[in-house]
Formats: C-alpha cells, sequence, structure tokens
C-alpha cells in the first residue's frame, strides 16, 4: 500500500469546546500505533485544538503544509480525512498540494487517499456542515423566540 521506512506526519484535530483534548491524545496515539505497525517514522505530530475544519486558518494545518513543500516527511497520516479538512475546496487543495510535494495521504478511515476519495467523501463533508449551520440556525431561533 505505502512505502516502507516511511518519515511521517501525523494531523490531529478537535473542533469544539464539546470535544476536549483528549480526542487529539485518542487520535495521536491511534496514528502512532499504525505508524509503528508499518514501520514507519513519525518526524512530527500537528495539531489543532478547538478550530473547525471549515477553515484553513489553523496552524497546525499550516505548518503542516509548509513543511510538506519542504520534504521533511513522505506520509500524512490522520485518523479520517475530516481532521484535515470539512471543507471539499479546501479538502481537494491539500490534496494536490501533497501530491505536488510528493507526499501520501493516508487516514486510519479511509486507508490511502485518492482523487476518488476527495471527491465523495468531500462532497460527503460539505452537506455535513450545511446541515450542521442549518441545525445550528434552527436551534439559535428557537431560544431567541422563546426568549
Amino acid at each position: 500500500m505505502t512505502r516502507s521506512q516511511a518519515n511521517i506526519a501525523i494531523y490531529a484535530r478537535y473542533s469544539t469546546d464539546m470535544q476536549s483534548q483528549a480526542s487529539i491524545e485518542d487520535q495521536v496515539r491511534l496514528c502512532t500505533e499504525r505508524a509503528e505497525r508499518e514501520g514507519w517514522t513519525i518526524v512530527q505530530i500537528y495539531t489543532d485544538h478547538g478550530l473547525s475544519g471549515a477553515s484553513m486558518m489553523r496552524p497546525g494545518i499550516q505548518a503542516l503544509m509548509q513543511d510538506a513543500q519542504s520534504g521533511k516527511f513522505d506520509i500524512v497520516l490522520a485518523e479520517a480525512l475530516d481532521r484535515l479538512s470539512r471543507d471539499q475546496e479546501d479538502i481537494a487543495g491539500i490534496h494536490k498540494r501533497l501530491s505536488f510535494a510528493n507526499v501520501q495521504m493516508v487516514t486510519l478511515s479511509e486507508g490511502e487517499i485518492s482523487h476518488l476519495h476527495i471527491g465523495l467523501k468531500g462532497t460527503m463533508n460539505a452537506l455535513f456542515l450545511k446541515d450542521l449551520a442549518d441545525k445550528t440556525r434552527r436551534g439559535l431561533r428557537g431560544r431567541v423566540e422563546a426568549g
């Protein structure tokens, strides 16, 4: 599937105050276990705490992308594609930039990420964000009307 003895970066993110630091720790632990099974060397762990995957304005993902361009690692490993981004355009851009830098994307959920994953999961994540926004607006409106 992927290169053995590769240098990898792990990326972990949680998005809201309703999640906890333990979420990132769990993601990193699971990714570390996978890296050890594959014989990969972890060279960097990038994290974003309490930041939405709908925005690229996250210090962890920005640093990861910059380091990818510098050739620091061969693979980016995350728990799932939506940890990198929930925005369809952003995830396509991440995939394109990483591919150009000869860096593979691998997730625990989806495996090695291809253009097909980007299209399908990107669409599903975009629908999730729209649904979440609609429910949030509905909840806010209900609270305003209730006084």
